[in-house]
């Protein structure tokens, strides 16, 4: 028997490493040509496009369809109004647009003339949306007329002097819509436009600020065409994929990875404004899609939505994505007949890049020991209490051992056949150092820092097990919210759940808290049995939030600023709070005068 085990664990793992072979020599197939033709940009690479797919559809959508030659004659009037405009390379253009097909043409008309476009999270108002603008100090704003409202709550705190244009009705903005129609969408000579390489900025996207204002990463070329070509690779696209793309243009996956992946094989993008649970399947069928791109919590919402008779009448291959947590990756892939998960893992700004070709149940991705020497990636220690890698005595970081929870980070070579290995930063230079680890194994080295707590097996295999300052410690323990928040999602009748810290007067640490959204009535005492059954002692929330929905950022991911701020006092909120009560083993309503309890220490936690 152990003889047996033995020759299937081998078997396995040369399963796995075929697959990922496959999978690998795909995406490096179409990205190795990329630093040897550094000229060959993404708007070079659209005209050919153009010319090889001519009237097919690219771009689809209910309010508008564009073929591939369509999207090219739009992205050149915009890149005729940057002409006119005399925007230098190097100047910024804001966009302010929600999700349809001409997003994409606007970036590529303006990236065509070596303008850089900051795609602007059509959420944002206020405060965030001004900071947003402003760090990027652009010379123009394109504003969709629906959003105008928003942009108008922004506006008095600007202090960039931009010029303003309205795509769509305005009073008060020159109408870029018009402006278009009246220049022409034939392709710009050579001699209209400036030289441009791989090197040069195209783009800028936002981290998602969950935990502060979002900082703009620079995005060169090279990442627009490595987004692109990689994924084309990775998905194994092909002339008759179509993607469903629900996800926010903003953002690298909806905007780059979900459309250039499948326009570079002469596929098809059905671009949804919002993501919508209850019309996600109807529109899948509809549009006969056979890929989907998924992020953070989608894959959640789906599986707590009613039943639809088309979730498993589709065509869908393969959905692609990344942060499907193991407690949902099963009922996912079940209840929809999903024949193939692929999850990934990078940060937009980063050079960390792992994908799970072998559809491992959990992981994020795997590096073999063979491909190891092209991918640089270390899991360090990590002191949770000082929020830091850990020094040895020399003053080096130190690996972690295999399964053994650490911070995930990336060497940075700065080497120019190598790009992917670089960290091209943020937008405002101050904030670039913080990303950067030195001294890490040797004296003058430099690794990226993800800022994610992951584990890795003995095989390769990663798996996230936190953010870093989303861990913490309590009764000298370190706590992950993730593993707690998948603990609680676990319990029938939570439709999800957002874990944090809390700090409580006299007490060392931060004590566990939990917001929770019930799908209809929720059993507080079998939860908390649940809990005690599933989790050690010092994991087991302390004080729970109950809410109607959780806060999330565009694409899905948990906002906590504002949760940890409010704690658990309960004048601070209208939702009900519950405390863990240990002298009666349940979770009781926390009124004023418990709160007060607490923090004077007269309640034993």
């Amino acid at each position: 028997m152990p003889l047996q085990g033995t020759v299937m664990s081998l078997l396995d793992r040369l399963r796995d490493d075929v697959v990922f072979l496959r999978g690998a020599w795909r995406a490096l197939k179409m990205t190795t040509p990329i630093a040897r033709n550094p000229t060959r940009v993404f708007p070079v690479v659209m005209e050919e496009l153009a010319e090889k797919f001519g009237d097919a559809p690219a771009l689809i959508s209910d309010r508008e369809q564009l073929s591939y030659r369509g999207l090219l004659d739009r992205a050149n009037r915009y890149a005729r109004w940057a002409l006119r405009e005399k925007l230098a390379k190097g100047e910024t253009v804001c966009l302010l647009m929600p999700n349809r097909p001409e997003y994409m043409a606007a970036w590529l008309g303006v990236s065509s003339m070596g303008g850089v476009t900051a795609l602007i999270n059509t959420n944002l108002i206020g405060r965030s949306l001004a900071h947003c603008i402003d760090i990027v100090a652009p010379k123009h704003i394109i504003v969709a007329a629906e959003l105008a409202a928003g942009f108008a709550t922004a506006r008095p705190l600007l202090q960039t002097n931009a010029k303003v244009w309205s795509h769509g009705e305005s009073p008060e903005f020159p109408r870029l819509d018009r402006e278009l129609e009246a220049l022409s969408g034939h392709t710009l000579n050579a001699a209209e436009r400036p030289a441009l390489t791989i090197e040069d900025r195209a783009l800028y996207i936002y981290t998602s600020g969950t935990t502060g204002l979002p900082k703009a990463a620079n995005i060169n070329h090279y990442r627009v065409m490595l987004g692109s070509h990689a994924f084309a690779g990775v998905m194994d696209t092909k002339p008759t994929d179509r993607m469903y793309d629900c996800l926010p243009l903003y953002h690298t996956a909806g905007g780059l990875v979900a459309t250039g992946a499948l326009l570079l094989n002469g596929g098809s993008v059905v671009v949804r404004e919002k993501f919508s649970a209850r019309e996600f399947w109807d529109d899948v069928v509809r549009y006969e899609c056979t890929l989907f791109q998924y992020i953070g919590e989608l894959c959640r919402y789906l599986v707590n939505s009613p039943p639809n008779p088309n979730e498993t009448r589709h065509r869908i291959r393969l959905a692609c994505g990344n942060g499907l947590r193991p407690d949902l990756w099963d009922a996912f892939k079940d209840r929809f007949h999903i024949p193939e998960i692929l999850e990934f893992y990078g940060a937009t700004e980063g050079n960390v890049n792992i994908f799970n070709f072998e559809g491992k149940r959990g992981a994020v991705g795997r590096v073999p020991w063979f491909v190891a020497h092209r991918f640089p990636i270390a899991v360090v220690r990590f002191d949770v209490e000082h929020q830091q890698p850990v020094r040895d005595a020399h003053g080096f970081c130190e690996r972690c051992a295999p399964n053994e929870p650490g911070e995930v980070i990336g060497q940075i070579v700065n080497d120019a056949t190598k790009p992917g290995n670089r960290f091209e930063g943020y937008a405002a230079q101050g904030q670039n150092e913080s990303k950067v680890l030195r001294n890490v194994f040797e004296t003058g080295d430099a690794w990226f820092r993800t800022g994610d707590l992951m584990r890795r097996d003995e095989n390769g295999y990663f798996y996230f097990v936190d953010r870093v300052g989303d861990t913490f410690r309590w009764k000298g323990e370190n706590v992950s919210t993730t593993e707690v928040a998948g603990e609680i999602n676990s319990f029938p009748g939570i439709a999800d759940a957002n874990v944090y810290g809390v700090t409580v007067t006299g007490a060392e640490g931060r004590a566990g808290m939990a917001a929770i959204v019930c799908s209809g009535t929720c059993d507080l005492s079998a939860l908390h049995a649940h809990l005690v059954a599933r989790l050690p002692d010092y994991a087991r929330p302390l004080f729970l939030r109950v809410q109607s929905e959780i806060d999330v950022t565009g694409t899905f991911k948990q906002k906590k600023v504002d949760l940890v701020k409010d704690g658990f006092n309960p004048a601070a909120t209208h939702d009900p709070i519950y405390f863990n009560d240990p002298q009666t083993q349940t979770f009781v309503r926390l009124d004023p005068a418990l709160y007060q309890s607490i923090e004077r220490g007269e309640v034993r936690l």
